[in-house]
């Protein structure tokens, strides 16, 4: 027995599983499925590049979809202690103050920028450079510069600058827009993952207690309340336990985890429980639906000398990188590997950025990209910030091991795939520059072959990849697709809440584990009654008449 049940050791988990421990009288459990974060390439953040393809993640592929040539693209999602920011590539950043206040104009009260989210995201922060209005320090989550910038990376600051953008320092201060290299989730050299900078010293907390290896298969629910979760530790799906939550069960197991975990205790779209062989327990048509995510497209150059990290694949130079790093604490091994970015406009309409881009000093980093002749290349990638098509997660079946079939809808909407070849193109433009031009032999990949609209959509289409950020599938709002409240609570379940990627409503624009770890963070005090009720929202789902429609339709079932 205890008072809270969080499902998910990923970013959200974590923090939310350390904050709420915080009160000695809260007894908390926190249920991962994948091992503890002990991989010791997940703490040297070079070791990006060995993880999204690795056995630390659900080896998750999208639906075969028209519009991406019928691929099945890999979509790597963390299946470890930390989870995707033990994976990831270690980026801060938070977006831009007019997403979270769309989020509140569309009826999510208490989540606009200003005063509903920077205050938490000023509190998790601990920034060894910036203390500002913006900023703060002392919190759990280590954000620092790199401690050693690659040349080329230099080298794309300069040309980004030469292209017209003004240089950033800060992507998370009073203006998004510019170049720079980026600030990164590190400390002393270190990924500082939610696992090692909220959980490392609060699981020495009598109260709290963290599982790994433990596969949930649903959340129990009894005349309309949750009061715990049904779970299978390590690899025997015979050995069933349950474990009791006295005030509340928290899933915070991602976007494609959370409205997955829903759906298999029953609670979704009637007809796509029952074709999967699930029985509706409660109907809520949101869940899994408004699946967004970043189509990221890279663009590989060739380079003229040994400048790249690809250099330090060959054994003796690893080797010293590796001294470089023990006895020193720098090098290329403190390298996120995307390093630089920027944040830029598709055209002069747009109001704020709606492109990204990252720089990698380094090619073949990702697959599907092919690596250089003469194994020494960079590498740039694009987005559209904010895509306007929408995806969905379903179950594929009843059994908690297989994998929901995933369709991000990746460039459905024709306005997405507009956009990305707006990046494609500037992507090639701050390439071009004389700062980065004397360090390039030739273009390897999309190549010269590729310059008419039509070839730059096929390119799109066919080598487009995640962007590593889905979000929106447990919806927070007040519309008819709204899985959870403003105050994370599932709409129609008592003692039940969804707190992680999954309740945005729209995609962020920009990375999204900075957001999550907010959004756990906020959650914290909306459980801890920390944070004053905020009036209601007249909705369907926020009225009397809504929580009636769903009642109806759960005797319908």
């Amino acid at each position: 027995m205890y008072d809270y049940v969080i499902v998910g050791g990923g970013a959200a988990g974590c923090a939310l599983a350390a904050r709420l421990s915080e009160d000695a009288g809260n007894r908390v459990l926190l249920l991962e499925a994948g091992p503890a974060d002990t991989d010791p390439y997940i703490h040297m953040p070079v070791g990006f590049f060995k993880m999204t393809g690795g056995p630390l993640t659900w080896g998750y592929r999208t639906a075969a979809a028209a519009e991406t040539q019928g691929r099945q693209i890999p979509f790597a999602q963390g299946r470890v202690l930390g989870g995707g920011g033990s994976i990831n590539a270690m980026v801060y950043t938070r977006g831009q103050p007019s997403d979270y206040d769309g989020w509140e104009r569309d009826g999510c009260t208490g989540w606009g920028f200003r005063d509903g989210v920077l205050p938490y995201l000023r509190r998790m922060e601990d920034n060894e450079r910036l203390c500002n209005e913006y900023h703060g320090v002392g919190g759990p989550l280590g954000v620092s510069d790199l401690i050693s910038v690659n040349e080329l990376t230099k080298a794309f600051v300069l040309a980004g600058q030469e292209a017209g953008m003004p240089h950033n320092s800060d992507f998370n201060g009073a203006q998004q827009e510019g170049v720079g290299a980026y600030q990164v989730t590190q400390r002393n050299g270190k990924r500082c993952s939610a696992a090692v900078g909220y959980l490392r010293d609060a699981r020495t907390r009598p109260n709290l207690t963290v599982r790994t290896g433990c596969l949930v298969s649903r959340v129990v629910i009894e005349n309309g309340r949750a009061i715990g979760v049904e779970f299978a530790p390590g690899d025997d799906r015979s050995n069933v336990t349950i474990a009791r939550a006295e005030r509340e069960v928290i899933v915070t197991a991602g976007a494609i985890g959370s409205p997955k975990l829903l759906m298999l205790s029953g609670i979704g779209r009637a007809e796509d429980l029952e074709r999967a062989g699930v029985k509706p327990v409660h109907v809520l048509n949101g869940v899994g639906q408004n699946l967004q995510d970043h189509f990221d497209i890279d663009i590989v150059y060739e380079l003229n000398g040994a400048y790249s990290l690809d250099k330090y694949s060959k054994k003796h130079m690893m080797l010293l990188a590796g001294l470089e790093y023990k006895l020193f604490n720098k090098g290329p091994v403190t390298s996120n590997i995307a390093e630089g970015g920027a944040f830029w406009y598709s055209d002069s309409s747009v109001p704020t950025p709606d492109l990204q881009f990252h720089f990698l000093p380094g090619a073949g980093v990702e697959a599907g990209v092919p690596p250089v002749p003469s194994g020494s290349g960079c590498t740039l990638n694009s987005y559209f910030l904010r895509p306007r098509s929408r995806g969905s997660v379903t179950l594929h079946s009843a059994d908690p091991a297989d994998a929901p079939v995933i369709d991000p809808a990746y460039i459905r909407d024709p306005y997405d795939l507009k956009v990305a070849v707006d990046g494609i193109r500037q992507s090639r433009e701050i390439m071009s520059q004389k700062a980065l031009s004397k360090y390039i032999r030739s273009e390897h990949f999309p190549g010269a072959n590729v310059r008419t609209q039509a070839e730059y959509e096929t390119y799109a289409q066919q080598y487009g990849r995640t962007g590593y950020h889905p979000v929106g599938t447990c919806k927070m709002g007040i519309d008819e697709l709204s899985v959870v409240d403003p105050q994370l609570r599932v709409y129609g379940i008592e003692g039940l809440r969804v707190a992680d990627s999954s309740v945005m409503p729209r995609i962020v624009s920009s990375n999204t584990n900075a957001p999550t770890l907010m959004i756990a963070e906020k959650a914290a005090d909306l459980i801890r009654g920390l944070v004053a009720t905020p009036a209601p929202v007249v909705g369907r789902l926020a009225s009397t008449s809504g929580r009636v429609a769903h009642e109806a339709a759960v005797a319908a079932v």
